[in-house]
């Protein structure tokens, strides 16, 4: 397991995924969530150990204590924690997960067609940095 206790492993030359990071990031007052790359050294080793493709990840990642959520449950679980009013849309728990996956596989396919993707990951402010994992070789 990773050290902190909520762990956010996303696809760092994704548009999306650095515009839904930086979401995060200005919403978690509180700075509970820290972020891994997956195109870091750590990030592929431990998205490769969960049975993930580094080189073609499809989903973010939600590590909280012992538990390890992806797609649907990891995005749910991500606005959980921010606080209202994104907190309000962990209700769509109710809806079945089948459903709730099927329209993340569709964004998740066609994220870099619809927002592009970069040709490095994200590099942070001096500020921000203490909450990405990976070490200088994973914040290309």
């Amino acid at each position: 397991m990773l050290p902190q206790p909520h762990v956010i492993v996303f696809d760092g030359v994704c548009n999306l995924c650095n515009a839904a990071v930086a979401f995060v990031i200005r919403r978690d007052v509180a700075a509970r969530f820290h972020f891994l790359s997956i195109q870091s050294d750590l990030g592929r080793e431990f998205y490769t150990r969960l049975g993930h493709d580094p080189d073609h990840p499809g989903t973010l990642l939600l590590v909280t204590d012992d538990r390890v959520l992806d797609r649907s449950d990891a995005a749910l679980g991500i606005a959980r924690h921010l606080g209202l009013p994104w907190r309000l849309l962990a209700a769509a728990r109710i809806l079945p997960r089948s459903w709730r996956d099927f329209i993340y596989d569709r964004v998740a396919r066609s994220r870099y067609r619809l927002f592009g993707r970069r040709a490095a990951c994200l590099v942070p402010t001096p500020a921000l940095r203490a909450r990405f994992l990976g070490g200088p070789a994973g914040v290309h």
